[in-house]
């Protein structure tokens, strides 16, 4: 009787891959809540709000502003043409969007009617109708950090943070630095349920910065200076779709400059490893700077995970924020499709002003 080959089951009965999440490294997630600021960069707000370009880079938003003129018939065609061309050329972006901004305001400092305002708020509107799903979890962290004593910066203008707080029953409060009051006392940890946009939000057009000059009385405030750089000496950053933000004028005038103990510092700084030499390179040079680089995965998708299981180690058990959900269902349920991903993948790494 002939016999029959066996046959190979190994592929019937191999089990599908578990994906394997990054582990948390110690020395962060040995951290209190209340040891951390979060700074935040163009690259969360790519995420929440992915359909919004002007979100995406600091070449976007001008972009989206230089359309909003040209939509309001501001501008006459031969200025129009000046400013795309520097736009695509690549040019010095903060001295055209300086120069667009001049533009659209008043000569005179004491008059407030301009009209950057209205571009602004078309640039920005109905932000609420566009945060991301994935996204929102996302914010759902940072917020839980907040709720228990995490500081947050941003060089965003948006003010993501701040509606989806809403959201979820927290009144967040929008600082920038025209207000030295409010930044010192942000800095000695008494408006921890604020938000301090160091290079300005869009709801405050007076407020937003494009040059050290923009903040000099800041800068000439000793007090406010010790405060701020206390921070930098004293508490852990944790740097979130940031980009090149250390290397921002605003950022090194505020926090690096006059910092001493550069020694002793230790921050994060989370980023995706898509390209291993590239990371290989930043992780080598921010550690040089105090730094540490993590990988949160290789998915832009991943890193929302990766802070809310930061968030479940560090925060107290059961200080959930109102409304939260479970992130892992979310992520393996939700709305996430592959043109939200492919429009997320999109998000220029080389960000200028750390947008």
């Amino acid at each position: 009787m002939a016999t029959l080959p066996m046959q190979d089951l190994s592929a019937q009965t191999k089990t599908p891959s578990i994906k394997r999440h990054r582990k948390l490294l110690p020395s962060l997630k040995t951290k209190r809540a209340e040891d951390l600021v979060l700074v935040i960069g163009t690259g969360v707000s790519a995420a929440v709000a992915p359909d919004v370009p002007a979100l995406k880079s600091w070449k976007g938003l001008i972009q989206a502003l230089l359309d909003a003129a040209n939509d309001f018939d501001l501008l006459e065609d031969e200025e129009n043409n000046q400013f795309q061309k520097a736009i695509q050329e690549d040019k010095n972006l903060v001295h055209v969007a300086h120069d667009l901004i001049q533009k659209l305001s008043p000569r005179t400092s004491n008059v407030r009617s301009s009209f950057f305002k209205d571009c602004l708020y078309e640039v920005f509107d109905d932000l609420e109708s566009k945060l991301d799903d994935v996204g929102k979890n996302l914010l759902q962290s940072v917020l839980r950090l907040m709720e228990n004593g995490s500081l947050v910066i941003t060089t965003n203008f948006d003010n993501l943070v701040e509606i989806y707080g809403a959201h979820q029953g927290m009144q967040l409060e929008s600082l920038d630095l025209s207000d030295e009051g409010k930044v010192l006392e942000w800095a000695q940890e008494k408006r921890k349920l604020s938000v301090l946009h160091i290079h300005g939000v869009y709801t405050n057009p007076s407020g937003i910065v494009l040059h050290p000059l923009g903040y000099q009385n800041v800068l000439r405030n000793t007090e406010v200076m010790r405060e701020i750089q206390k921070l930098y000496e004293k508490k852990a950053f944790v740097f979130l779709g940031c980009g090149r933000t250390v290397e921002d004028t605003t950022f090194q005038s505020l926090f690096l400059e006059a910092v001493r103990n550069k020694t002793d510092l230790e921050h994060f700084m989370l980023v995706r490893r898509d390209d291993v030499d590239e990371f290989k390179k930043l992780r080598e040079n921010m550690l040089d700077k105090g730094i540490k680089v993590i990988s949160y995965g290789d998915e832009y998708v991943d890193l929302p995970e990766y802070l809310d299981r930061l968030a479940n180690v560090i925060c107290p058990r059961g200080n959930q924020v109102r409304g939260a959900t479970n992130i892992d269902t979310t992520l393996k349920n939700g709305p996430f499709t592959t043109s939200s991903q492919d429009q997320r993948m999109e998000t220029e790494d080389e960000i200028k002003l750390g947008r």
